[in-house]
């Protein structure tokens, strides 16, 4: 690759090392993601986030390069979102509710694959609790669920509501996350 510029990119797995299901250790993922010649391969938590370089591809063509390659290795095919750096310091910079950056175990970014082109508005004001509070764009849908997501409505069913699918992270792991993108 002598001579290509090399760019940092996220990739942020859904539903893997959930429950039992879809299990991938992460040494196994980097070794992948270094198959398909991807460098500085490196993960945060075990739930899927990766920092990774490459001077190939853009965003979707990166993430259905992962997605096959998981499928041939591992036998399941996760979603996978690839971000570059800036969108995730934009999604930063953009939190409608900053002040619950204080508490962020109870901010949560839920990353879109695309934009929502019909959300059902009324059935996300129905499924929300008393305390929580949400926005979103047509990348990110921000929930600040000041009891917990464990039994929120809204964020079992955001996905649903907004017709799109959706990955989440809270917000220590989308600072986190940043954090190793941005750093040399």
């Amino acid at each position: 690759m002598a001579g290509q510029m090399m760019k940092t990119w996220i990739a942020l797995f859904r539903g893997i090392n959930v429950g039992g299901n879809n299990i991938l250790p992460m040494a196994a993922l980097i070794r992948d993601l270094e198959a398909l010649n991807f460098e500085n391969v490196r993960t945060y938590i075990q739930s899927g986030n990766v920092v990774f370089e490459s001077s190939a591809g853009n965003p979707r063509s990166l993430a259905e390069k992962i997605t096959a390659r998981i499928g041939e290795q591992h036998g399941f095919h996760p979603h996978v979102l690839v971000l570059q750096p800036e969108d995730l310091l934009a999604s930063i910079a953009a939190n409608p509710f900053p002040a619950a950056v204080s508490a962020p175990a109870t901010l949560h970014f839920f990353f879109l694959a695309e934009s929502p082109s019909g959300p059902d508005t009324a059935a996300l004001e129905g499924a929300k609790s008393s305390t929580e509070r949400y926005k979103f764009t047509d990348t990110v849908f921000y929930l600040h669920a000041p009891d917990g997501i464990a039994r929120s409505k809204l964020a079992a069913n955001a996905e649903k509501h907004l017709g799109v699918v959706v990955t989440a992270r809270n917000f220590r792991s989308v600072e986190k996350i940043a954090s190793m993108a941005t750093s040399a």
